[in-house]
């Protein structure tokens, strides 16, 4: 048989005040866990409530900031369904975001962008220019549109993103910056074509006047030979024939006719020559490039520009005869003006100590023209802004910034350079250099 268990000792008995304490006692210790898990309770719920509203604004953020980009912004998830989207798609697809979020975005592709997975295997990351489907017109505008994966937060992929921006307004800017960049080189080609015809209009004054004067000479002549060969046709005697031949000094006349017609052929041609000169410095870049005497296009440029001004210092010229490079001659007369008129600007107001040299060389298959001047130089924070668009330390009115920007693209059109410094023992410096003929 089985042993039997000892009896459960017995608690003693409690008096009934004392079990009375006891129970108020656990009541009190209940009430007061009650309360400590009610406290808790509630700063949970504050908590949960500030973490809440901080997530909100969060979100709040992050919308705005989202709709606020111009760039359109498209999250799908891994099976291509859209996800979110931003004010700018919407803009662009002319959609509500209800009829958009869960959509494939593949079917919003227009037509021939292919899948966006196929995409991302080919080239994940290359812009592509496509179109969206648009809710009214069909199609929009072409997007410059770049496709990223979209990772988990454990590095996995889990999506898309697109990214882009609408490329017509580019491109109608960029249109717009074109004309007007084109407007305001042609505006200094014009400025630069005044300088050229004050000039040309010095130029041609000497040889027009001597025309004029020998053709009024000459109208004279002829007055005098008509008179003369008058009388003779009447059959006038030789004494009266003789002496209306001494009195209308036809002997003179007709020993200055020579020289006289001479000198008028000579004006005439130096007219011609330089309307031929005139002809060959188009301004346009039609045609291929002919090989051009930098030497002699250096010398016409300095005669033209001293001729338009008032009391200039005679530049000092240390040109070999030729100095051939391929090019348009236009283009480079009109970079040699440029030089010209800043080192006749440098040397303003020096009076008899304004000195200005321009020189050439070639060596090892380059032709080099430098223009120096004895100007106060270039301050050094300009050095590397001369040749910008805009840039002149000229005073209001008397430069637009864009000689030297134009002749610095003119050089580098003719595979040359052009670059500028200062001189050791004062003044600037400007190099020009292109490639030459042997």
């Amino acid at each position: 048989m089985a042993g039997r268990q000892p009896p459960l000792p017995v608690a003693p008995e409690l008096a009934d005040g004392d079990i009375a304490q006891a129970q108020e006692a656990a009541w009190i210790e209940v009430i007061r866990k009650m309360e400590e898990v009610y406290s808790d309770l509630i700063q949970y719920e504050i908590e949960l409530e500030e973490k809440n509203t901080a997530l909100e604004e969060a979100q709040r953020f992050i919308t705005s900031v989202l709709s606020s980009v111009s760039d359109i912004l498209v999250v799908c998830d891994s099976k291509g369904r859209i996800q979110q989207v931003n004010l700018a798609f919407l803009r662009l697809t002319d959609m509500a975001e209800i009829d958009l979020i869960g959509q494939p975005i593949d079917a919003l592709l227009a037509a021939g962008a292919g899948p966006v997975s196929h995409w991302l295997e080919a080239a994940s990351g290359e812009d592509r220019e496509i179109r969206f489907v648009h809710g009214s017109t069909g199609t929009t505008d072409p997007v410059a549109l770049t496709c990223a994966t979209l990772l988990d937060h454990r590095g996995l992929p889990a999506g898309t993103v697109l990214t882009g921006r609408p490329v017509g307004e580019l491109r109608r800017a960029y249109e717009a910056l074109k004309q007007a960049q084109a407007q305001l080189v042609q505006q200094e080609k014009m400025a630069s074509l005044g300088r050229l015809i004050a000039g040309v209009a010095h130029e041609l004054n000497n040889p027009i006047s001597f025309i004029v004067g020998n053709v009024h000479v000459l109208t004279k002549y002829r007055e005098r030979l008509e008179a003369y060969l008058g009388v003779i046709h009447q059959g006038v005697d030789e004494t009266e024939r003789e002496a209306l031949r001494r009195s209308l000094r036809i002997d003179t006349l007709m020993a200055d006719l020579p020289a006289l017609i001479a000198g008028t052929q000579e004006g005439a041609q130096r007219v011609a020559d330089i309307v031929k000169s005139l002809k060959r410095l188009s301004f346009s870049q039609s045609g291929a490039a002919q090989p051009v005497n930098l030497a002699e296009i250096a010398e016409n440029a300095v005669q033209w520009v001293i001729k338009g001004r008032k009391a200039p210092p005679v530049p000092h010229l240390e040109l070999p005869e030729i100095l051939l490079v391929p090019g348009h001659a236009g283009q480079l007369h009109q970079v040699m003006v440029n030089l010209m008129e800043n080192a006749l600007d440098a040397v303003e107001g020096q009076g008899n100590d304004a000195r200005i040299t321009v020189s050439g060389r070639f060596t090892s298959g380059t032709v080099v023209v430098e223009i120096t001047d004895s100007g106060p130089g270039i301050a050094t924070e300009n050095l590397g802004k001369v040749f910008d668009p805009f840039f002149t330390t000229k005073p209001v009115g008397q430069g637009t910034g864009l000689g030297l920007w134009i002749s610095y693209g003119i050089v580098r059109d003719h595979g040359g350079e052009l670059s500028a410094e200062n001189v050791a023992s004062g003044g600037a410096r400007f190099r020009l250099t292109l490639p030459g003929f042997s």
